[in-house]
């Protein structure tokens, strides 16, 4: 598994998925209500809710490329040193007493 298959979206990636997605919920819950309040009936409340839960779905969550425009950059893998400590080598700490 690579970096980018773990972690598809970037951090301003993330951000900008998120304000699109509140963005789309709010934007068709308030068409929705007006409508539905309109026409008295509340399943097209629901129903413009639902296609705009949809829609954002299909906006945000597959990992288009405008979500990966700013990766990060991860410090090289640093090998271990050949001496490495025991448990047992490190010292007690002694506690204060009161």
């Amino acid at each position: 598994l690579t970096r980018n298959s773990l972690f598809p979206q970037d951090y301003k990636g993330q951000k900008l998925a998120e304000q699109i997605f509140q963005g789309i919920i709010l934007v068709s819950a308030i068409i929705g209500f007006i409508y539905g309040y309109i026409t008295e009936q509340f399943g097209w409340t629901v129903y413009i809710v639902m296609a705009g839960f949809a829609l954002s779905c299909l906006l945000t969550l597959p990992p288009w490329p405008m979500y990966r425009r700013n990766p990060l950059k991860w410090l090289p893998v640093q090998e271990l040193g050949t001496e490495e400590k025991k448990p047992g080598d490190r010292k007690p700490k002694r506690h204060a007493k009161s």
